[in-house]
C-alpha cells in the first residue's frame, strides 16, 4: 500500500506519499480551518490518489486549536465536595507579577458545571465519604438538566483506586463523552490531573467527530493519528485520547528530523521548525526528548509529550511599529485566509514572508513550484508603508523584519540549550518547514554553530515524519513513596498492569508480542521538593545514583534530603517504521544554476533547483536553493554538501562562528 502523511498547519496542510517502488511525491494546499478535513481530501484529490491503495498518518491540529481559540465542548466537571473550584483557583499564579488589579479570567469551567458529589478517600485509599445510590441519582439528574456534551471526572485519590469514577461513568446519560482522571493520568496533583482530565473531555467530541468525517472521507484507508509523544493511535482510539493530540503536528517534526538526522549521520540536532504562523524549536539527543512538564495555552499539558518551546514567529508573522517606534514582528499572524500581502487574498500588513521576497530570496515564479505565483508588487507597497513607519527604505525594512525574526527563534533556541546548560555548539542546528531553510544560517551563526542541516523534503517534514513514527502508548501510576522503603519487586509489581494495558490496546492496533518494546521509568526527587526528574528504571540503588547525578548536573549540587519515588512510567512502542528514501544519483551531469539578483546581497547569485543536485555535490553561498514545498537561503561564508539522500550539510567557512 501506498503510505500517506499528513501535517494540517495553520497556513498550509502538508501531504508526503511514500510510493512502493520507495519514491516520495510531496504536495501543499492551503489549510481549511473551518472543516481541516476538506484540505485533506483536497490534496489526496489533487494527487490523484485511490483511497483504497492509502494507509494515513495524520498530525490533527482540531484538538490544539479548539484549546487555543476556547472552543473545547460544554464540559460538566465532577469531583469530591469542597474541590469544584480548583480548576479556576489552579496555582494562584499571576500573569503580571506587580499588577494590583489584573483583569478576570474566564474560569475553564463555568460554576454551575462544577458538580461535587459525596465521594472522598484519603491518600491510601481508604474510604472518607463513601458514594451511595442517592447521589448518584441526584447526579444523573443534575446532567440531565445540564446536558453537557462532556463529563470530567476527578475524584480525590481516585488513582488509587477507581471505583467510584467508574460507577459515576456508568450513570452519565448515552450520547455524553466521558472523560476519567483515573484512566486519563492517574497521578498525584489535583489541578493538573483535573485541567489534563477537563481538557481530554473539552476535544474529545470534536476529534471524534472530525476523525469521523475524515476517516469516512478517505475509506476504506486506515488512517492513524500522532501523539504529542511522537508515537501513533489508530483513529478509532485516538478520539478517547484527545488530550494526548494537542501537540501531535510538531511531534511529527521531531519524528522525520531524528530519522533524516540519523540517515545524515547525526544524532544531536538542536531543531526548529518554521511555519506560516510558529517556530517550534526542541533537543534531538538520538530521540525527541519528552517532557510531563509541557503547556497549552494558559493551562498545564502533563501528559508525556516532546520536549519544546514555540514561539509566535513565522512565515506569516505580522510586523509593525509599535507606540515606542520600534519594529515588532509576530506573535500574531497573517495565517491562511488572507495571508501574507504577496498572496494576493487581500493581506494588507507586511510578514516576514513578504519581506524574503523583497530581498530577493523568495522567486515568485517558484512557490509551490509555480503553481502559487507571489505578488511583488503587493509585498513591496506592505513594506514601503512599513519603512515610511519606520523612516527607511521598503529593502531596509525588509531586512529589519528578518532580523527580528531571527532574534525571536534564536531566543527560543537559547532556551532550550543554553538555558539548560547546553552549549548550543555542540548540536548541529536542523531546520526544516517550509520557512526554516530561510533562515538557518542567520540563526546558526548568532549562536555560534558552525554546522546545520536542511534534511530532504523539510519543508513537509512534518508529514514525512508521522510515516516514520512506531505505534506506541506512554503510561503513568502514582506510587508515592521514600524510595528506601521499597525493593524491586514492589516496583516491578507496579509497572505490570501500565504494561498490560499499553500491550492490549498495541495488540487492538495489530502489533504482536514480540513486536513490543517495553520501557520503564520512575519519576523521582528529593523528599520536600515539587520537581521531579524521569529517568530509567535501573534498580533502586543505581536510579538513587541516577537521580543524585542529573540533579547535580542541573543544579550544581547534590542534598542530604531522602529520595523519593512519586509515579512509575511504562512507554511501549511497535516497530519504528523506515519509509524507504531513494539514493540520489551521484553520476547524473551536474547542472549550471542561473542567477538572479538578491536585493539584500546587491548582487546576482545562483538559483539551484534541489532536484537537479547530486549526491557529493557542493556549493558555496551566496546561493538560493528552490523547491516545491521550501526555499534555501545559502548565505555568504557558507557552503553546503548534499548527500547521498539529498540532505543539505551546511558548514561555515568564517573564524567569526
Amino acid at each position: 500500500m501506498k503510505l500517506l502523511g499528513v501535517d494540517t498547519g495553520g497556513t498550509f496542510t502538508d501531504l508526503v506519499v511514500v510510493h512502493e517502488d520507495g519514491s516520495l511525491q510531496v504536495h501543499k494546499v492551503l489549510s481549511t480551518p473551518e472543516a481541516p478535513e476538506a484540505a485533506i481530501l483536497r490534496g489526496v484529490d489533487e494527487l490523484g490518489l485511490k483511497t483504497g491503495e492509502l494507509r494515513m498518518t495524520h498530525g490533527s491540529t482540531v484538538a490544539t486549536n479548539a484549546v487555543l481559540e476556547g472552543k473545547t465542548a460544554r464540559t460538566a466537571y465532577i469531583t469530591s465536595p469542597g474541590m469544584g473550584d480548583v480548576l479556576s483557583i489552579g496555582r494562584q499564579a499571576r500573569r503580571e507579577l506587580y499588577n494590583l488589579q489584573p483583569p478576570p479570567v474566564r474560569p475553564p469551567v463555568p460554576p454551575d458545571y462544577c458538580l461535587e458529589v459525596p465521594a472522598r478517600r484519603a491518600a491510601d485509599g481508604t474510604v472518607l465519604e463513601s458514594l451511595d445510590e442517592a447521589a448518584l441519582k441526584t447526579l444523573r439528574r443534575r446532567l440531565e438538566a445540564l446536558a453537557p456534551e462532556a463529563v470530567a471526572i476527578n475524584l480525590l485519590y481516585a488513582f488509587v483506586d477507581d471505583s467510584d469514577e467508574k460507577r459515576i461513568a456508568a450513570i452519565v446519560p448515552e450520547g455524553i463523552f466521558v472523560s476519567r482522571a483515573s484512566e486519563v493520568m492517574p497521578e498525584y496533583g489535583e489541578y493538573e490531573r483535573g485541567i489534563t482530565t477537563w481538557l481530554n473531555a473539552g476535544v474529545g467530541p470534536l476529534l471524534a467527530g472530525y476523525l469521523q468525517r475524515l476517516c469516512a472521507g478517505v475509506s476504506p484507508a486506515p488512517v492513524s493519528v500522532m501523539q504529542s509523544s511522537g508515537e501513533t493511535v489508530a483513529a478509532a482510539q485516538a478520539s478517547r485520547r484527545g488530550v494526548h493530540m494537542l501537540l501531535s503536528g510538531p511531534a511529527g517534526g521531531l519524528a522525520g528530523a531524528a530519522y533524516l538526522g540519523e540517515l545524515a549521520g547525526h544524532q544531536r540536532l538542536l531543531s526548529f521548525d518554521m511555519g506560516g504562523t510558529s517556530t517550534d524549536v526542541a533537543l534531538i539527543d538520538g530521540e525527541p526528548v519528552l517532557t510531563t512538564e509541557g503547556h497549552i495555552g494558559d493551562y498545564p499539558l502533563c501528559v508525556p509529550g516532546v520536549d519544546m518551546h514555540t514561539i509566535g514567529a513565522g512565515g506569516g508573522s505580522l510586523a509593525q511599529v509599535d507606540a515606542g517606534g520600534a519594529l515588532q514582528v509576530g506573535p500574531a499572524s497573517a495565517g491562511a485566509s488572507p495571508g501574507p500581502a504577496c498572496y494576493g487574498a487581500g493581506g494588507g500588513q507586511a510578514t516576514v514572508t513578504d519581506a524574503n521576497l523583497v530581498l530577493g530570496r523568495l522567486l515568485p515564479d517558484a512557490f509551490l513550484g509555480g503553481r502559487m505565483r507571489l505578488d511583488v508588487a503587493a509585498a513591496r507597497k506592505v513594506l514601503t508603508q512599513l519603512g515610511d513607519a519606520l523612516g527607511v527604505s521598503a529593502e531596509a525594512a525588509a531586512e529589519g523584519v528578518v532580523r527580528v525574526a531571527n532574534e525571536h527563534m534564536a531566543r527560543a533556541l537559547r532556551v532550550m540549550s543554553v538555558q539548560r546548560g547546553l552549549d548550543p555548539r555542540e548540536f548541529v542546528l536542523c531546520c526544516f518547514g517550509g520557512a526554516g531553510g530561510l533562515h538557518v544560517c542567520a540563526l546558526a551563526e548568532s549562536l555560534s554553530i558552525r554546522r546545520a542541516l536542511v534534511p530532504v523534503h523539510a519543508g513537509v517534514l512534518s508529514a514525512l515524519g508521522m510515516l516514520a513514527a512506531p505505534r506506541g502508548r506512554q503510561l503513568s501510576q502514582t506510587l508515592s513513596r521514600p524510595l528506601s522503603s521499597l525493593d524491586d519487586a514492589r516496583i516491578e509489581r507496579a509497572f505490570e498492569p501500565l504494561e498490560a494495558r499499553g500491550r492490549a490496546e498495541l495488540h487492538e492496533e495489530g502489533v504482536s508480542d514480540d513486536e513490543i518494546v517495553v520501557e520503564t521509568m520512575l519519576d523521582l526527587r528529593y523528599s520536600g521538593q515539587s520537581h521531579a526528574f524521569t529517568l530509567p528504571w535501573r534498580g533502586i540503588e543505581a536510579s538513587s545514583e541516577a537521580f543524585e547525578a542529573a540533579h547535580e548536573n542541573r543544579y550544581g549540587h547534590r542534598l542530604e534530603q531522602p529520595v523519593e519515588l512519586v509515579n512509575v512510567r511504562v512507554g511501549l512502542r511497535g516497530p519504528r517504521p523506515r519509509p524507504a528514501l531513494a539514493r540520489l544519483d551521484a553520476g547524473r551531469a551536474r547542472a549550471e544554476a542561473p542567477r538572479v539578483t538578491v536585493t539584500a546581497e546587491g548582487r546576482r547569485v545562483p538559483v539551484w533547483p534541489r532536484e537537479i543536485l547530486v549526491a557529493g555535490q557542493e556549493i558555496a553561498g551566496p546561493a538560493l536553493l528552490t523547491e516545491t514545498v521550501s526555499t534555501t537561503w545559502v548565505a555568504p561564508g557558507w557552503r553546503l554538501r548534499v548527500d547521498d539522500w539529498g540532505n543539505l550539510h551546511l558548514e561555515s567557512m568564517t573564524n567569526s562562528v
